[in-house]
C-alpha cells in the first residue's frame, strides 16, 4: 500500500528535477552557454548534420532530433547509447520544429558529465538533492529503499518479472539507470521541496541552488520566434 513516504520512479520529471537545473547551474558558472553549439563541449557530436544544434535547442526540444533511440535489437551500456547518439541525424532542421525528444536530454546529461567532470547522478546528488535536503531522491536507489518503492509493471522485455526499484524507461534501463531523460526516484515530499525552491526563485530553507533570473528564464516560454 502507498504511504506518505512511498518512493516513485518519477520518469520524465528527471528532466525537470535533475538535468535542466544541472545544466542551468553550469550556465550560471559560465561553463556552458545556451547559444553555443553542442559540439563545442562534445566535438564528435557535429557529425551527420548535428553541427548547428545548440544547448538551448536541446532544452526546448527544437533540436530536430527524433523522440528516442531504437530499442531493437536490444543493446546495453551508457557508452553504447552515446555512440548511437553520435550516429543520429536530425529529422528536422534545428530550430524549426518542436519534437519532444528523450534524446535531447540524454545529450544534456552527457554534457553535464563532460563539463563538470562528474556523472549526472553524482553531480545532481552533490549539487541539487543533498543541498536541498531531498534525502529520498536519487538515481539507482539502493536495495535498502526497495520496500518503500512503488513497483511499476511486469516486464516482458529484456528483464522479465516485476520492475521494482529499476527504472521503468527502457532506454534509461539499457543505459544502466542513469540518463538525462529518466531514472530519478523520489517522494512527494522531496518534490514539494524542489517545487518550493522554484516558487522562491531558486532557494529554500536558506539554501540557494539557482539564481532568481535563472528560474525566471526556466519558467517562461523560450520558443523560437514565431513558433508555438
Amino acid at each position: 500500500p502507498m504511504t506518505e513516504t512511498t518512493i516513485f520512479d518519477i520518469a520524465s520529471l528527471t528532466k525537470v528535477v535533475a538535468t535542466a537545473p544541472a545544466i542551468m547551474q553550469l550556465v550560471e558558472q559560465g561553463k556552458i552557454r545556451l547559444q553555443d553549439p553542442v559540439s563545442k563541449y562534445w566535438p564528435e557530436f557535429k557529425s551527420r548534420g548535428k553541427d548547428a544544434i545548440t544547448v538551448g535547442q536541446l532544452l526546448t526540444h527544437y533540436s530536430g532530433l527524433r523522440p528516442d533511440l531504437d530499442l531493437k535489437p536490444v543493446w546495453n551500456g551508457y557508452d553504447t547509447a552515446m555512440k548511437m547518439i553520435l550516429a543520429e541525424k536530425p529529422v528536422a532542421e534545428p530550430g524549426t520544429r518542436f519534437i519532444y525528444s528523450d534524446v535531447n536530454f540524454e545529450i544534456l546529461g552527457e554534457l553535464v558529465r563532460r563539463v563538470s567532470g562528474k556523472n549526472l547522478d553524482e553531480y545532481c546528488a552533490s549539487n541539487i538533492f543533498e543541498p536541498l535536503g531531498m534525502g529520498d531522491t536519487r538515481f539507482r536507489p539502493q536495495e535498502a529503499f526497495r520496500e518503500r518503492i512503488a513497483p511499476t509493471e511486469y516486464s516482458s522485455g529484456g528483464r522479465k518479472g516485476l520492475l521494482w526499484g529499476d527504472v521503468h524507461d527502457p532506454t534509461a534501463r539499457f543505459m544502466g539507470g542513469v540518463a538525462g531523460h529518466a531514472g530519478v526516484f523520489s517522494t512527494a515530499d522531496d518534490l514539494a521541496v524542489f517545487v518550493q525552491m522554484l516558487l522562491n526563485g531558486g532557494s529554500t530553507n536558506g539554501v540557494r541552488i539557482l539564481g532568481p533570473l535563472t528560474v525566471e528564464k526556466m519558467t517562461t516560454p523560450q520558443n523560437p520566434a514565431g513558433k508555438q
